[in-house]
């Protein structure tokens, strides 16, 4: 069997990955690899104004390490030395640090199979990439435009009206209310 290398064969099937080729934009992976630590819960505040619990694992194949994130539920069901099966996982960025995570429509679990060694010379958590920022308040709309005056358009009619200071060609165009 080739072993492929990327994100996804076809849509809707995860492909089995080795931690060294994740990326930032990773989703729908399988990842096999053993637990080497995890650490001890922390609370989260959430969007709503519930908190959650996670906890982080550092995970390692014989390619590289990634920290898995584990959330609620996930907690408590992994500890040291035990071989992971990641069944569609997907990456995140925490601070611009890759995080792998087991979401909704992930399974996170045991394997029987046996990981003979495993690699933390490459960690992929450790390397930072740019985040887009999320800018938070005060944004929203904008119609995609960047930079320029904002426009006002609170009182249509004085701006598009046919007896304006401006010359009808450049009332070309605009749409009258």
């Amino acid at each position: 069997m080739e072993e492929s290398v990327g994100q996804t064969s076809e849509e809707g099937t995860s492909v089995e990955t080795k931690i060294k080729d994740l990326t930032p934009q990773s989703k729908r992976v399988d990842v096999l690899a053993k637990c080497l630590e995890v650490s001890e819960a922390k609370d989260i505040p959430g969007k709503f104004g519930n908190s959650r619990k996670v906890a982080e694992a550092t995970i390692a194949d014989e390619t590289g390490a990634i920290v898995l994130s584990l959330w609620d539920a996930q907690i408590g069901t992994v500890s040291k030395e035990d071989v992971l099966e990641i069944k569609n996982g997907y990456v995140s960025l925490v601070r611009g640090h890759m995080r792998l995570n087991v979401g909704k429509y992930g399974t996170l679990g045991k394997s029987e199979k046996a990981l003979e060694s495993t690699s933390t010379a490459l960690n992929m958590s450790d390397k930072e990439y740019e985040q887009e920022r999320r800018h938070f308040g005060g944004g929203g709309g904008g119609g995609g435009r960047r930079g320029g005056p904002r426009r006002d358009f609170g009182s249509r009619d004085r701006d598009f009206g046919g007896d304006s200071d401006r010359p009808k060609y450049m009332n070309k165009g605009r749409r009258r209310f």
